[in-house]
């Protein structure tokens, strides 16, 4: 079997004296969509941050296609073909939604600029009818589509989504999972999501994780932890 594309054990993270990451072990494959659930304050957030280098673990180490990027600069990793969607989407307001797609364009061939943009145009529509607006003037929904088309932009081999469903409308929530399943199906494309929405977020996922207090507590396929007791009871019954 090959090597998962994304591989993080025993990572541990702190913040000062405090650690919020406790040994975390996740792996994720080629081709995998795979999610993280847990509680506000679990964690999750911050593994996000330290996949990105910043803070970086203390401990362990992350290894991203073959090479170890644990102690590697924040603008290192995001060159090694990782891009990501941050939680609460931090689009650039006064730019319109095409200057910030140029932006997310800057480590991908400039060649491929067009063929890029077309993509990510025939994934959210809304995106081209609004190519001119600025970004902050969008809805909650269309700026997280925004955020993520940035991210599409410098042609990732793992995309990283923060709490995508966090402050939108459900019709839209539906929307911006389908375009993430579509993304996968069609492009081979590797997610790894962070979600608080378990119930759409296991659904969507091939394999799934469960985070509490900064540790894995549960792992299986996305099916599995559906049915899994614990999990309906602590993350999905009575609207979680």
């Amino acid at each position: 079997m090959s090597e998962p594309l994304l591989k993080i054990e025993g990572v541990e993270t702190y913040y000062g004296k405090i650690i919020a990451l406790r040994g975390v072990d996740i792996y994720v494959n080629k081709g995998e969509i795979v999610t993280l659930i847990g509680a506000n304050g679990a964690g999750k957030s911050t593994l996000m941050m330290t996949i990105c280098g910043t803070p970086q673990a203390r401990a362990g180490r992350i290894v991203f296609d073959g090479v170890d990027i644990t102690r590697m600069p924040t603008h290192e990793i995001m060159r090694s073909s990782i891009a990501q969607s941050p939680e609460g989407r931090r689009i650039f307001a006064r730019m319109t939604v095409m200057e910030n797609l140029q932006m997310g364009a800057g480590i991908a061939p400039p060649e491929h600029f067009d063929d890029n943009l077309k993509r990510v145009y025939d994934l959210f529509p809304v995106l081209k009818e609004r190519h001119a607006q600025r970004g902050g003037t969008l809805s909650g929904g269309e700026q997280q589509m925004l955020a993520i088309g940035r991210a599409l932009m410098g042609e990732p081999k793992l995309l990283l989504l923060d709490e995508p469903s966090l402050g939108i409308a459900p019709i839209l929530v539906r929307q911006i999972f389908e375009a993430i399943r579509e993304l996968n199906v069609s492009q081979g494309l590797t997610v790894f999501l962070v979600e608080q929405n378990a119930f759409h977020a296991l659904r969507l996922a091939h394999r799934g994780y469960v985070m509490v207090n900064g540790n894995i507590t549960l792992t299986g396929s996305g099916e599995e932890l559906l049915g899994n007791e614990e999990v309906r009871a602590a993350y999905l019954e009575g609207g979680a």
